[in-house]
């Protein structure tokens, strides 16, 4: 059956889609009040702060987190921080069981041998980890996906669940609580 649409980039053109759709849909206040009105603001933190970490949903958590007006930020920045650690510690598992294969065939290619071994002459072992986890959490904090973050550690780094807990949940809630703080 043909397609009425062809798109080339169709996940890039999903990506942007939910972008603008929640846009549209958190630049209007009769939305916004109806949704935080709907249920329980720590139950809604929880769901927002684990759909903060999957690319497709991002961009709704971050107006659910722009219009939220509180008192309580530190509270709900841990309590989505909490949601946002469980959705990476799906993508984790997932990436590390099964991607696995695929991340010692990329490590196999020439341009990764090459970047490897620039790498590892301007950099001991321990400054590279540290570079790949600072770099992994700058993007967990931040609105991209933490699809990216995730992978990079647990693709390119042999990084222990309990570390990635750790760095997952203290950047999750602290880009959490810069977006409730504006």
């Amino acid at each position: 059956m043909k397609r009425l649409f062809k798109f080339k980039y169709p996940k890039l053109f999903l990506l942007v889609s939910s972008i603008i759709i929640a846009y549209i849909l958190f630049s209007n206040e009769s939305f916004v009040q109806s949704l935080h009105g709907i249920g329980n603001i720590y139950i809604d933190n929880f769901i927002a702060g684990l759909f903060f970490t999957f690319g497709f949903t991002t961009a709704f958590s971050i107006g659910y987190f722009i219009t939220l007006n509180t008192e309580k930020i530190l509270l709900l920045g841990l309590i989505g921080g909490l949601g946002a650690l469980i959705g990476d510690m799906i993508i984790f598992y997932f990436v590390r069981t099964s991607l696995k294969d695929e991340f010692k065939q990329l490590n196999k290619t020439f341009l990764l041998k090459k970047t490897n071994l620039i790498i590892n002459s301007m950099f001991n072992h321990r400054i590279k980890k540290y570079l790949i986890y600072s770099f992994a959490g700058l993007v967990i904090a931040s609105p991209l996906p933490d699809e990216l973050g995730i992978t990079l550690m647990a693709g390119f780094s042999k990084i222990k669940p309990l570390k990635l807990f750790l760095i997952s949940f203290t950047f999750n809630t602290l880009g959490i609580i810069v977006m409730l703080l504006i």
